[in-house]
Formats: structure tokens, C-alpha cells, sequence
């Protein structure tokens, strides 16, 4: 049966399991060697060129060293990259080392300009302001704005949707069509490929915090680009030559949380739709943010570009910090605590934490909360976010 032409549930399961039943195993093995056996000296400088130059390892020869190529990491790379729809997936060990290394690989080909649409992830909106990786970027706040940013330098344009934190969609297919010949990368970390695949909506790149909805326990950190395979081998270089690998147990992990990710992001999303639809008019707050509900989704991309609004939602409380911070602290089933996708329901202040570095006409209101919305039932999720309003 044509893999493609499988559900996503039967993908995500199967993904990056090939070869496994002739090997007599079940799972996927944990391989933890840091070197391995080299042929000849030969096949040894020739393994090392083929890998350390971006391609991936070929017949007969030898893995050489983790840093160069993994089994295990790219078994999770051909299953998330089979989800996503693209050519291949490059993993890390975080999300902002898969960005980096994909500025870098920009810069390598000449390019150090960049347009990014806020709002964008505060550690994405950071690195990018401050210029740290020897680029400059333009700041854009619609996608009808995208055209006049660009100029002949621009290597990549920036988008996030839904949007962190305030879960502002972004309309994928427009985006690229503004941006011309220039690249679009979408952090695709709140959707998921189950809910969103940003390229079959024209993206040429599509970045992910795996921590979040692919580990999907809140314990393996990651990160991971799916591209076709020119920037794939781009970007394989710089990692081979920076050291940014995915480490084998993590990689374990994240395939792992892969295959059981459908699952939990959909039952996840129909608690957040109902919570979110018990919180508007509340008397505490000024708005929910969620996209389920039709005023925070006036283009209509739910059901269109998205499958789903996904399980990330944010409140606007009334009385800005002060009452932020005594809501957060006054959670007891909820965990006050960063990161997202987990689980277990996690609320933050995003203009104190996750988003504390951006500037500060970028950042999201004093009384703004986010939650990541778990796995519990719904009555008692929502009953801890009534007692603590």
C-alpha cells in the first residue's frame, strides 16, 4: 500500500519503521555508539565527505561518527518528514539549534536578510532582532506588507501560525505568494502536520520544537527542519560541521511520541474548543484568544488551511500583570511552567518569560496568559482556571 495515500493516524505509526522487521526487531533500537568501524581508510574518507558535506549515509559505507549521521535520529527523520510532506527532515537538539542552523545555511549562500511577520516565538523574534547570527531583519505585521520588505538580499521570510502567543493565524498559500522567489519558512510547533502542512500550501521549509506536541511528555528536548532536498543538504552541512545533532535517546523519544501524536493533539484540541468556549464573556477577562472561535479567525483558515484550531489558547485578563500573576499563582491542578504540548495543562506569562527579550512594541499584553491545554478532563481543567480567576 502506497504510504502516502495512508491516514495520518497509520503514517505517524508506522513512519520510519522500515527494515525493522528484518532485523528481528519490533522497535526501533537504541544505538548509542559515538564512532564505528571503518572498512578501510578508503571508505573511511569517503563515508566522512559523503556525510560531512550534507548527504546522507550511502550503501556499504560506514556512519563514521554520531556527529555526521545517526541511525535512530534519521529514522525520525523519515518519519516526521513522511507527515510533513516533504523531501527529508533535518533533526537537533532543539528547536532554536534547527533555526540557527538554517539562518546559517542561508548565510553561507550570501543572503543575510531576512523579513519576519510578527508576532513570532520570543526566542525566534530575539535571535533575529538582535542580529546575532550576522543577519538583518525587517519587521512586517500583515502578509499585503511582505512585498516591500524584500529586498535583492533576502534569503528567508519568517512566519509563525497559529501565532505564539497570541494564536493570530497567518494565511500560509498568501504568504508565499507575497514573498515571490523568496523561501518561506512556517514554525509549524502549535499545529502539528496532523492539523497543518505548510508545505502543500507552498512553503519551501518547516521548522518544529519537537519538545512540544512530538515528544509531547515535556521530557525530550528537539527540534527539526523538513525541506526539500537542496536546503536539506544545506542545512545536514552546517550541522555536521556545528555539532548540533539530535542525541540517539532523544531521537528514540520523539519517533516514539510521534506515533501516538494524532491521538493526543485531537483530543487535546476538542478540550481546548470547549474551555475556550466556557471562558468568552467571562466577567475576568477581556478576550479569549483561540481560533476556534470565529472572531479570532476572520479569514476563515479553519477548516481550510488548518484541520483543527489546536490546543494552545490564551486569556486577556482584566487588571494587565497584577492579575496575571495572581491568576498563575493560584492554579493548583495546572502547572505554572514554560514549554507546551505536554500532557498536562501549562499556563505562562509570556511577556515575563517566553517572550521576555522582544521589544517592546512586539510584545504580547501585561495581562495575557497562555495555556497549553492537556490531557485531563475538561470539567476539572476548566474548574482550576474558574477557582484561580
Amino acid at each position: 500500500m502506497d504510504a502516502s495515500k495512508q491516514h495520518m493516524e497509520t503514517r505517524a505509526v508506522h513512519g520510519g519503521m522500515e527494515g525493522l522487521e528484518q532485523a528481528g526487531s519490533h522497535v526501533p533500537p537504541i544505538d548509542l555508539s559515538t564512532t564505528n568501524p571503518l572498512p578501510s581508510i578508503a571508505i573511511g574518507g569517503e563515508s566522512y565527505d559523503q556525510m560531512a558535506s550534507g548527504g546522507s549515509i550511502l550503501p556499504g559505507q560506514s556512519a563514521v561518527y554520531q556527529r555526521l549521521w545517526q541511525p535512530g535520529v534519521a529514522r525520525f527523520e523519515d518519519s516526521i518528514a513522511g507527515l510533513e510532506g516533504s523531501d527529508a527532515a533535518v533533526a537537533f537538539a532543539s528547536g532554536m539549534a534547527a533555526l540557527a542552523a538554517t539562518i546559517i545555511a542561508m548565510v553561507n549562500e550570501g543572503k543575510t536578510h531576512v523579513v519576519g511577520l510578527r508576532p513570532l516565538y520570543g526566542g525566534t523574534d530575539h535571535v533575529l532582532d538582535n542580529g546575532l547570527l550576522g543577519t538583518k531583519v525587517s519587521w512586517v505585521h500583515a502578509v499585503d506588507e511582505i512585498p516591500a520588505a524584500i529586498t535583492p538580499d533576502t534569503g528567508l521570510v519568517v512566519i509563525e501560525t497559529p501565532a505564539n502567543p497570541t494564536l493570530e493565524l497567518v494565511d500560509i498559500a498568501a504568504a508565499v505568494k507575497a514573498s515571490g522567489t523568496v523561501p518561506v519558512i512556517v514554525d509549524n510547533t502549535f499545529a502539528t502536520p496532523v492539523l497543518q502542512r505548510p508545505i502543500e500550501l507552498g512553503a519551501t521549509l518547516v521548522l518544529h520544537s519537537a519538545t512540544k506536541y512530538i515528544g509531547g511528555h515535556g521530557d525530550v528536548m528537539g527540534g527539526v527542519i523538513c525541506a526539500n532536498d537542496e536546503w536539506v543538504h544545506r542545512i545536514r552541512h552546517i550541522r555536521a560541521l556545528t555539532g548540533g545533532l539530535l542525541h540517539p535517546f532523544a531521537a528514540y523519544l520523539l519517533h516514539r511520541g510521534l506515533r501516538t501524536m494524532p491521538l493526543r493533539v485531537r483530543a487535546q484540541q476538542a478540550t481546548a474548543q470547549e474551555i475556550a468556549e466556557r471562558l468568552v464573556g467571562n466577567s475576568a477577562l477581556n478576550r479569549v484568544l483561540f481560533p476556534g472561535l470565529p472572531e479570532c479567525d476572520p479569514l476563515g483558515l479553519v477548516g481550510r488551511q488548518m484541520e483543527g484550531p489546536g490546543s494552545m489558547l490564551s486569556i486577556d485578563l482584566k487588571g494587565g500583570y497584577k492579575a496575571a500573576a495572581k491568576f498563575v499563582e493560584s492554579l493548583h491542578l495546572i502547572s505554572h511552567a514554560v514549554s507546551l504540548g505536554g500532557v498536562d495543562t501549562l499556563a505562562q506569562h509570556p511577556a515575563s518569560l517566553t517572550h521576555r527579550p522582544v521589544a517592546a512594541e512586539a510584545k504580547p499584553g501585561e495581562g495575557v496568559v497562555r495555556l497549553s491545554i492537556g490531557l485531563e478532563h475538561v470539567d476539572d481543567i476548566y474548574a482550576d482556571i474558574i477557582q484561580a480567576l
